[in-house]
């Protein structure tokens, strides 16, 4: 199968399966993974504000501009199925550097929790802190978690207020977006089911064939 139909294939198998994605539903928290209002392939970075490791507060669409980019969310550094995403980023990232691209990697996780996720997995690229869900809520990505699944969090001793820093139990739906420099969104892949992750691989080749169409 070529790459172009293959990742159209992605494109549409996960795009059509949520409802409206007009920009009033995207603004809000969805009640489950299955209900969210993801942002459009060709639509542009909502402006948003967001902490980096420092806590210091950062434009996103400032910190973007002119690289382009490939966007993660994530649920968090407890979360083993992200932690597995983000060690194969870890491997694809001097590539997709080679390529030209910038990877940022946003979760629901306060700054001190995403530098125990760097030092741990050696990560080599920008991690950036969600934890007040306003990130997740533009990209039309947020979801409340139910209470059986908290309390299930809780007895295997994962925090989510601890993890955020915050109490309102919101996370987002794991997604990739590559970003281009002028921050239109170009491709992505958002699936409510947070165990199945976007292949580094297919992620490297939608990398390859972007950077290709700019050339043409």
């Amino acid at each position: 199968m070529k790459l172009i139909p293959y990742l159209l294939l992605v494109l549409l198998t996960f795009s059509n399966i949520f409802g409206d994605s007009s920009l009033d539903n995207r603004k809000k928290v969805a009640n489950s993974a299955s209900e969210i209002c993801p942002i459009k392939i060709g639509e542009k970075i909502p402006p948003i504000s967001i902490r980096n490791l420092s806590e210091e507060e950062i434009d996103l669409n400032k910190f973007l501009s002119g690289k382009k980019t490939i966007l993660i969310f994530y649920r968090g550094g407890w979360c083993p199925y992200c932690n597995m995403q983000l060690s194969e980023l870890n491997s694809i990232e001097d590539e997709l550097i080679k390529l030209g691209y910038q990877t940022v990697a946003i979760s629901m996780d306060k700054p001190s929790k995403l530098k125990e996720s760097i030092s741990e997995h050696n990560l080599k690229y920008v991690l950036l802190s969600d934890s007040r869900a306003e990130a997740s809520i533009a990209f039309g990505l947020a979801f409340k978690v139910a209470d059986d699944y908290n309390k299930m969090l809780l007895g295997h001793n994962i925090n989510l207020e601890e993890a955020s820093g915050e109490k309102h139990h919101i996370l987002p739906v794991p997604a990739v977006f590559i970003v281009s420099k002028d921050g239109t969104i170009k491709f992505e892949y958002v699936n409510p089911d947070y165990k199945v992750r976007l292949n580094s691989v297919i992620l490297l080749k939608a990398a390859e064939q972007y950077s290709r169409s700019e050339t043409n």
